[in-house]
Formats: structure tokens, sequence, C-alpha cells
């Protein structure tokens, strides 16, 4: 069901809330304090509870941070929200800073030449990133000071934490069971000579454990921490409302399920060698440890990686929720053709109906993230929401972009089209074809085993580079299996030194986006696969994409002698692969629509 943003996140509510903090930063005597959007487990999405950046400045992007100090509070935010930023925070309070070209200890340096305090909560940073903040501010004399969470005192009407139930997941969906991934895990301590690892992302957890939870809206997790250990014994800290009789059965005796406030005393009591990873663990973490003269090795979290490669059963999941997802969408896509050119549809409407026809599978869980539906200007922002102040409604002419996705209990979804509302200016169809290379670039190529991704992502850009146009996005993030919809480490973008492997889903969406009048992004998920062998002696281990969504790309939207016959090849074999597989799931209307949206294009 569509839902407007909350109104505590109005622009109107920054100048008094942040008179309040100030009133907090004199009574404390810090010079400033910083807000990120961040939980204690430091995943993208947070619960309402946790939404403290947006209260205070009415900033909802899902990137980004404020620092306010006692003259100037700065929000920062990167290319995706450049835009929205401008509409959400009021500029006579909040200034936005563009991140990461301005380094948040330059601006404190720029912003405070004669030193202070600035006050975070450390179970809102990760030790790394406040590391290397205070290494950049050098003998600046400015310092980051531990100190209580200063938004919760003035927040009065806080939303409570959240207290869903954990679920198990079925092994089936999963590939292995919850006790052979804890036994491989522990495996991987000993042979590094560690004797437990403290465990805070939430997906982490959910899929060590075999468990689902509904704590963050669209993510299916729980929010809880785990310490795993060398003999293969886990803890699992959690609020006793998460927990029934039947997760405790799916847990088993070799887990131990204790209450969150027994969290950090059992850091505490830890002894041997600890592993934590100090890019995603609260500062807090480390601190507790540091005190208890507990041994520390920084190390990756040792669940990131193989959550990341996909099991077989993992992979048969995501390719059988792409085809369900496959028929929802081509009804959808097949309504906006009869629908829009009407006028008579606005933004919303196509959001709540898009949900419609997910929710017809029967098997819809949530959607995977709020859809984004932006036609005309409102489709350059990123990341646009639309709300029932911003929703426009949809004319002839406009390009219409749906960024959208869905869960499933056996795989996730993502998936952005940019769609021809009845004739569309020729520059947005060459801007979208040269998105479109790019997309067919990265979907068509084969690679070297040991490439990360911040080699592929040029691949996407090199046609719109060759135009002098560019977007300010990576090319495509990691995906989990009915988890996040954003995982990592797998990423192509040239911020990336992960290697892609076999079984890494990701997504393929090159964009480009102008300013008031048009934005445009061609979205498919992918899945790392090895290449078929070539012959010669000296021919080497190759890896390929698999292209897991199917719907079709609009045709209308394309300048076809901009493309390569081979090009035009590969978009005319994605489209019978379409026809092929939806076609016999679909409704008769729907089937006939397919046939013409996926006819073949001539060169």
């Amino acid at each position: 069901m569509f839902q407007s943003f909350d109104a505590t996140s109005d622009p109107a509510n920054g100048g008094p809330r942040l008179a309040a903090l100030r009133s907090e930063l004199s009574r404390t005597g810090l010079d400033g304090f910083w807000v990120p959007r961040a939980d204690a487990h430091q995943g993208e999405y947070v619960s309402d509870h946790d939404e403290r950046l947006s209260w205070l400045t009415g900033f909802t992007g899902s990137a980004g941070f404020c620092i306010a100090l006692t003259e100037i509070a700065g929000v920062f935010i990167d290319g995706r929200y450049r835009l929205q930023v401008q509409d959400q925070v009021d500029p006579a309070h909040f200034t936005p800073v563009h991140w990461p070209e301005v380094k948040p200890a330059h601006w404190l340096i720029e912003n405070l030449p004669n030193g202070g305090r600035i006050g975070y909560d450390p179970w809102l940073h990760t030790q790394g990133s406040l590391d290397k903040v205070q290494e950049e501010l050098g003998d600046s004399g400015i310092t980051l000071q531990p100190c209580p969470n200063l938004i919760d005192t003035i927040w009065p009407d806080q939303p409570p934490q959240p207290r869903a139930k954990m679920v198990s997941h079925p092994v089936a969906l999963a590939g292995a069971s919850h006790l052979e991934k804890m036994k491989s895990t522990a495996q991987a301590l000993t042979k590094a000579g560690q004797n437990a690892v403290v465990l805070t992302l939430p997906d982490s957890i959910a899929w060590l454990l075999n468990t689902r939870g509904g704590d963050i809206d669209r993510i299916p997790v729980t929010l809880c921490f785990a310490i795993l250990h060398d003999t293969g014994g886990l803890d699992l800290f959690l609020h006793p409302d998460k927990m029934d009789d039947q997760l405790l059965e799916h847990l088993g005796a070799e887990i131990t399920v204790r209450t969150e406030t027994e969290f950090t005393s059992a850091l505490g009591n830890l002894t041997g060698t600890v592993r934590v990873d100090k890019n995603s663990a609260p500062a807090a973490v480390t601190r507790i440890l540091l005190d208890a003269n507990v041994d520390i090795s920084y190390d990756i979290d040792p669940v990131i990686l193989p959550k990341a490669c996909k099991s077989e059963a993992e992979v048969a999941g995501a390719r059988a929720a792409h085809i369900r997802d496959g028929v929802a969408m081509a009804r959808f896509l097949a309504w906006i053709d009869e629908t829009a050119a009407t006028g008579s549809l606005s933004e919303i409407d196509v959001v709540t109906r898009l949900e419609d026809f997910r929710r017809d599978t029967n098997q819809l869980r949530d959607i995977s993230f709020d859809t984004i539906c932006g036609s005309g200007p409102n489709g350059a922002i990123v990341h646009y929401r639309v709300t029932h102040d911003t929703n426009r409604q949809i004319g002839s002419g406009d390009v219409l972009l749906v960024d959208s996705g869905a869960q499933y209990a056996d795989g996730t979804t993502d998936i952005t089209r940019t769609l021809a509302v009845g004739d569309v200016s020729p520059d947005a169809k060459r801007a979208f074809t040269l998105v479109l290379k790019g997309m067919i670039a990265i979907s068509d190529l084969r690679f070297p085993d040991s490439l990360s991704g911040m080699f592929i992502d040029s691949f996407a850009r090199a046609p719109l580079w060759s135009a002098g146009l560019d977007f300010d996005h990576g090319t495509g993030h990691g995906v989990g299996a009915f988890l996040s919809v954003h995982e990592g480490p797998q990423r192509i973008s040239r911020l990336s030194d992960q290697v892609l492997l076999p079984g890494m889903i990701l997504s393929n969406e090159p964009g480009y986006y102008r300013t008031g009048a048009f934005g445009i992004r061609i979205e498919n998920l992918v899945v790392v696969q090895p290449a078929p062998e070539i012959d010669g002696a000296d021919a080497r281990k190759m890896n390929q994409f698999e292209t897991l969504t199917l719907a079709p790309i609009d045709r209308r939207m394309i300048q076809p002698e901009m493309l390569t016959t081979a090009e035009i090849n590969w978009l005319n074999g994605y489209h019978k692969r379409i026809v092929e597989t939806l076609t016999p799931l679909c409704d008769s209307g729907t089937g006939t629509w397919l046939e013409t949206a996926c006819r073949p294009l001539l060169g």
C-alpha cells in the first residue's frame, strides 16, 4: 500500500529541532553533534525508531548524515540526493554539503578553525569510519567524543524499537542448514587463529541461522546481535518478544538465546582472540572489548562473502522469483500501455497498481524497497519517492521511470524500466539508447574470474562518455536472497575492489538524468556464472552474467540506428526469451501484448 512521508519529516520542523539540539550542545559543553542515518547494525534501512536524521533535518534519503555545530549544520549527501535534499531541508537552517567530494574532516576544520569537541553515539558509528575521520583531522585540535545520543534526548515522541518475530527460513530455499553454515564459519575462525566473532549485521545473522524477520520495512531481518565461537556454538541476543517456541525448536541446542540487554556483559566476558569487523560493527563493541582487555582481531565479517555467493538452491529460487515477478511486470506494463496516454494516471496510481499486480501472485511478502515512480522532471531525481505533495499527473510526451522490486520467499527482485508515454523527444530517445548500449555491454560481457567490479563499471558508461555524459551512482549493487535488496560486498562500481565470484547477484543499471526534464534508467538483475571454456592452450578462466530479470525494454524509446548488429541481436534474443518463458504463464491479453512489445527490432 502506498505510504507518504511521515509528517515528522516536514522541513518546517527543522529549525525548532535544531535549536533544541543546540541547547543540548550548550548543556554538554560540546561544539557539535554527528547525526548519521544509521542504527546499531549499520544497515542501509532503519526502523522508525532510528530515523533521527530525517526527524532532525527533513531529509529522507537512504544515505547521508548531518553534523550540527553551534552556527552551521551541514547535511552531507551524495550525487543521488542533490535534487531531493533541496526540497526536503530548510536552507535557512541546514546547508547541503556535496559528499564524498567534501570530506567531513575537512568541513569541520573549515568551520571550527580553533578546534572543538564533536559528540557522537558510539553505537551508531563504526570504528573504521571514526578512525578515518580522526586521522584526517590531524593536528586540527578537533576531537570526536563518544556521548549519549542527543537526538534521543530531545525527541519526545520517538517511536518504540521494533519487536517483530524472528522466524525460520526453509533449508530447501537456503541450500544448507544453519548448523552446516555455523560449522564452516567456525572452522574459518579456527583457521584464522580466532576464538570468536562478533556479528552485528542483521542480514549476516539471518543468513547464518536460516531465519528471517520483520523489524525493518522491506528487509526481512531481525535486529539482533550474535557471538559465534570457534567451537561452533553461538550466543544470540534479541528481545524476548521476538522469539517463540517454534523459533527455539528451529535454532536447536547449539544456539544459546539471550536477551539483548546481556550483549554488553557477554562482550566483556570473552576470552582469547575475538574477530570484529571494524567497518560494520558499532564502535561501542570495540570500546567494550578494549576496556575488558580482550584481544581484538580486526577482520571482515566472515559471513558476508559466503552469503554473497548464492547456493544453487538460492540461484534456482532467484530464477523462479524473477519469472513470477516477470508475469506481474508484464501485466503492469500492458496496463500502463493501455492507460497512461489518457492522462488519467498519477504517479501514486502507478505505484499502487504495480504493487497490486505483485500481490496478485499470492506469494508477495513485501516490496523490496519503496517504489520509485518519476514522470518527466521527477524522473531526474535518482531516488525520488512520490508524496501527496509531489504527486504528478502523467501526460503524453512524458518519460516515465519506474524502479521497483519485490520480496518473495525464494528471491528478491529489483527492476527499472523507463517508458515512453506517447511521443517523447528525440533527446530522450538518444539518451535512452546510450543507456541501453551500456546495459547490454554489461549483460554480454565475458571477464576474467579474478576481476572486481571497478574494472567492469566503465563498460556501462563508455557509450555515455562518448557523448560527454555520465551518471552519479554505481552501475550495480549486490542483491540478497530474500534479504536486503542492497547487499555487499559485491558491486559494479569504480569504488569496488571485491572480485566478482560465481553465485553473486548484482544489479545492472546505468542511467542518465537531465535536471528539470527526464530521468532514464534501465535495470536488470544478473548473477555471475562461469563462462563456457574456449579452446586454446592459453585461454583463461572466464565468468559471465546470466540475466535474471524478465521484462520488455520499451522499443519506442530506442533509436535503432545507434545500435550495433550485436546489440540488436542481444536485445532480440532477450525479448524472445521473455516471450517463450512468460507467455504460457500469462492471461491471453497480456500474452498478446508481450508478443507485440517483444517483436524483433530491425537495425
